[in-house]
């Protein structure tokens, strides 16, 4: 982008790309401090995507290991006013037990929404696969889990 481009930009797309810089550089011990000043923002929907945005960035990244569980708390004591951020984490936490391998319930597999449900059928765990193959929500979930659980037969 050119400076005449962001002359013409609009305020609330300025301060959503300067969110994501500052999320994705801010210091762990700030990052719960930070993200809630997000949220304060006057344009509370473009609030919501920068800080969605940098939760499936650090959830990502640590979903898999020992940090997740103090981040995951302190994240949801950030976002428990917005219902969406709450489902995301929560969800995440979902994929989590999923490709670890920890209890989960299909239960609440069959209830997320088609992102995680798409992600999980991408995966590689076999119940999930299987739930997934035979109940997930569209065509799309139910055949990507049956190409992965077909793949891991033959494999």
């Amino acid at each position: 982008m050119n400076a005449e481009d962001s002359a013409g930009e609009p305020a609330e797309h300025a301060r959503f790309a300067a969110y994501l810089v500052e999320l994705e550089q801010v210091a762990d011990a700030d990052e719960i401090e930070l993200v809630g000043g997000v949220l304060a923002d006057p344009d509370p929907v473009m609030a919501r995507a920068a800080v969605v945005r940098h939760l499936d960035r650090r959830a990502e990244r640590l979903c898999h290991g020992p940090a997740w569980e103090e981040w995951a708390e302190a994240m949801a004591r950030a976002v428990v006013r917005h219902p969406f951020l709450v489902r995301r984490l929560q969800e995440w936490s979902l994929f989590r037990a999923v490709t670890l391998r920890l209890p989960w319930n299909p239960g609440d597999l069959l209830a997320s929404s088609d992102w995680l449900q798409l992600r999980t059928a991408a995966g590689s765990s076999p119940e999930a696969l299987g739930v997934l193959a035979e109940s997930g929500r569209t065509k799309r979930i139910r055949n990507t889990a049956r190409a992965n659980l077909t793949g891991r037969v033959k494999g």
